[in-house]
């Protein structure tokens, strides 16, 4: 069965290192201990296999513990961002029906959250003595429950069964070449499917070594790797933080070129921080894609090119396609939808039958992105249906082109480009930028038009300006671009 294969290490390999933390190891041996006494906790509380176990804890051990605990229970583990707020911790545990809410702190706003939403509150600080037994289920039963970023209304929970999980992750790391040599420095938040799914379940899958970090700091990074790390996982937002590092300490750039792995995904790559961090570490970044409700299905291949702008092929056991508006199957270089089957794809959205049904054509999931297939079979992200294909002046225009092109001006440090309702033009092109020192708006803004016209046709060229200290950011460094809709531009 699949879900047996997340425990093969404690039996296979009790001794070996499976986290670290804050210069303190738990070997799979030592996880596993702990977890059947969280999962004894659970059975003695009255935790039925199925029910929801909504876990608000930092990244710590505990939080690695208390999954493999609820998995060997059988209930379902249903992660929450730390920094979300009561109204969104309320919806979640309502929303889930959790029965319970698991935290680190005896703390009082997590108390009133579970309330308020009639949930138990219990915190790891508890005294456990039981040892559990391991709870039988199917692969095709719920293991977890990751709540969506919520765009574009309230978010959902998209449940993910255990043969999706241990399906696509074992595709993935295998494509990766994870390994029992390897150690990954894991920086990433663990209540989403880039660091919870790769990292955690991938750990338990090759009995890789993982060190984890509760935020991202280059120097800490770095010396991880000088001191033998071989992996790094991360979003173009600590990219960015990193390459500034290694950039500016030589003795860092050269630690990181004793890794052999770095990866990308969550957010589009700039090829310019490619080429960079290449330049700095003789590193190409292998860039993927994936989403909460098809976990990992493009990556770009570990032996052969790197394709920076791009993000691969599909993994083993997904398939994609690009569809048009009308729903004809795109050709090479034409902009269209991107569609994957698959066996990694969600179970559903939790309680909502309709919405699972509309995300669905057949048996293709309808991820929302639009893309572009080059002639040899690599997927390029244009970015996010809603918000990166602007419609201007009976153009349809993608606003990622437009990034990669005015990115490369010399004092433009980030840059989102959105389209802002116009009655003349329908949508008008403007940008929020990140400057890299102090300039005179309407002076850059003139600077950026020239260089889009030197580029690209003069239909896409930037018509209003606002610079920002930091773009709008969600925990895994996705631009809201929709907050920067409602700013006022310089034009």
């Amino acid at each position: 069965m699949k879900r047996e294969q997340l425990f093969n290490q404690f039996e296979t390999r009790p001794s070996a290192p499976a986290f670290t933390w804050r210069g303190e190891t738990l070997t799979f041996g030592e996880l596993h201990s702990h977890a059947l006494t969280w999962a004894g906790y659970l059975q003695d509380k009255g935790i039925q296999p199925g029910d929801r176990v909504a876990v608000y804890l930092p990244t710590c051990f505990d939080l690695v513990v208390t999954l493999l605990g609820n998995y060997i229970a059988g209930a379902i583990h249903v992660p929450i961002n730390t920094r979300y707020g009561p109204d969104e911790i309320d919806h979640i545990l309502t929303d889930s029906g959790a029965r319970v809410l698991v935290s680190q702190a005896d703390a009082p706003i997590l108390k009133e959250c579970a309330a308020a939403s009639q949930v138990e509150f219990w915190y790891r600080g508890e005294d456990l003595r039981t040892i559990g037994a391991r709870v039988s289920r199917d692969d095709e039963d719920g293991a977890l429950m990751i709540y969506t970023s919520g765009t574009t209304g309230k978010s959902k929970g998209v449940l993910l069964s255990y043969r999706a999980i241990v399906s696509n992750i074992d595709a993935l790391t295998s494509l990766w070449r994870f390994s029992e040599d390897d150690v990954l420095a894991l920086a990433l938040p663990l209540f989403h499917v880039h660091g919870l799914c790769i990292g955690v379940h991938g750990t338990l899958l090759k009995g890789t070594h993982s060190v984890l970090f509760d935020k991202m700091r280059p120097p800490a990074i770095c010396d991880a790797i000088g001191d033998g790390a071989t992996i790094f996982m991360g979003v173009p937002t600590m990219y960015s933080m990193l390459v500034d590092h290694v950039e500016a300490h030589p003795n860092a750039a050269q630690a990181c070129r004793k890794a052999r792995l770095f990866t990308s995904g969550s957010a589009a790559l700039s090829p310019n921080l490619f080429s960079r961090f290449e330049a700095a570490t003789g590193h190409r970044i292998l860039e993927r894609y994936g989403m909460s409700e098809t976990l990992l299905t493009l990556s770009n291949p570990y032996d052969g090119e790197r394709r920076p702008g791009t993000v691969g092929q599909p993994v083993a056991g997904v398939e994609a396609r690009v569809v048009s508006e009308d729903g004809n199957i795109c050709g090479p270089g034409e902009i269209g939808g991107l569609q994957v089957r698959g066996n990694s794809l969600l179970t559903c959205y939790w309680q909502q039958p309709d919405k699972t049904d509309e995300a669905f054509d057949g048996a293709w999931f309808k991820t929302g992105d639009v893309v572009t297939l080059s002639a040899d079979g690599y997927f390029s992200i244009v970015g996010r249906s809603s918000v990166d294909i602007i419609k201007s002046g009976g153009y349809k225009i993608g606003a990622r082109e437009i990034e990669t092109v005015l990115e490369n001006h010399p004092n433009v440090r980030e840059i989102a480009v959105v389209g802002v309702p116009d009655d003349k033009w329908g949508e008008e092109i403007c940008a929020g930028v990140v400057v890299a020192k102090d300039c005179d708006h309407a002076e850059l803004l003139s600077e950026l038009q020239e260089l889009g016209r030197a580029h690209l046709a003069d239909y896409k060229t930037v018509r209003g300006l606002v610079v920002l200290d930091e773009l709008p950011r969600n925990a895994l460094g996705k631009v809201q671009k929709h907050r920067l809709r409602g700013l006022e531009f310089t034009r």
